[in-house]
């Protein structure tokens, strides 16, 4: 045990002597902070008549997005979601490009060790990410919405609840990265993976799946889509032409959490074990 918190911290210390970390915190404030406060702004203007719905094309006003505040919430995880995956693809993948792995398995030989204190460190700092986006969605976004006289809902318990769902969906969305990371050594590959995937692949096969009932069923078990079962809202949930409900929260983690696991097996597996120089 003592020797695993010895990696824990190492771990930490190789993440918090970069400016890799707060680079990526900051602009995923920044996003987040745009985004759930000038939707938060158009769709509480609409649903208080500020806006006219004459003047914006919303498709039947706001009335179909149901709450809006969970809507806004949910940005930190839905879009910000990211972030922590990047983190942890790069913490791992940079291991591998600057040949840091060579001292690291000659301090400590037990190369699972290290790859499970890595994905710790990486779990507990994609929390920390997931801090960062609600100190902008919730923030931000809730005083854009109390500012139009919407009710924040910030006293209500279920929100707290999916604050905490989101800290979870963010810490496994990075201990993903690490995962993927020890799959995919290269570092300009993963890069290009995570954001292909996540920007792009995802969402078209989100959107294809959504006109099917079946089809629907089995997008609930890509990992965006598990996540935003998870944290509990999504604006990405809000037109689904089948109908298909989503998963339960606690299935959507389970789903998050077999991504992380089968990717960091598979990585330790496949390029954790090889020889380095």
């Amino acid at each position: 045990m003592t020797t695993f918190l010895r990696s824990v911290s190492a771990e930490f210390a190789k993440i918090f002597t970069t400016r890799l970390w707060w680079i990526l915190a900051t602009v995923l404030f920044c996003y987040i902070a745009l985004l759930a406060g000038g939707l938060g702004a158009l769709f509480a203007g609409i649903q208080t008549g500020v806006i006219s719905t004459d003047t914006v094309n919303t498709g039947g006003g706001a009335a179909g997005l149901g709450s809006i505040p969970p809507l806004i919430y949910s940005f930190a995880s839905s879009v910000g979601y990211v972030f922590p995956v990047l983190l942890g693809a790069l913490a791992t993948t940079g291991e591998f490009r600057h040949q840091t792995l060579t001292p690291t398995f000659l301090a400590t030989p037990r190369r699972g060790m290290v790859l499970g204190a890595k994905t710790v460190t990486l779990t507990l700092i994609g929390a920390g990410f997931g801090i960062v986006a609600l100190a902008a969605s919730v923030g931000i976004g809730g005083g854009v919405l109390s500012a139009f006289g919407v009710d924040a809902l910030l006293q209500d318990p279920e929100t707290w609840l999916m604050v905490g769902r989101t800290l979870l969906a963010m810490g496994l969305w990075a201990a993903i990265g690490v995962g993927l990371g020890a799959l995919v050594p290269n570092q300009v590959a993963a890069i290009v993976i995570v954001l292909a995937f996540t920007q792009f692949v995802e969402p078209l096969l989100r959107v294809a799946a959504s006109f099917l009932e079946v089809t629907a069923k089995i997008g609930n078990f890509l990992p965006g889509a598990a996540s935003d079962a998870l944290v509990g809202a999504s604006i990405f949930t809000t037109a689904n032409p089948a109908g298909a409900a989503p998963l339960d929260w606690w299935q959507g983690g389970l789903v998050l959490l077999g991504y992380a696991v089968v990717a960091t097996v598979i990585g330790f597996a496949v390029s954790w074990q090889k020889d380095v120089t």
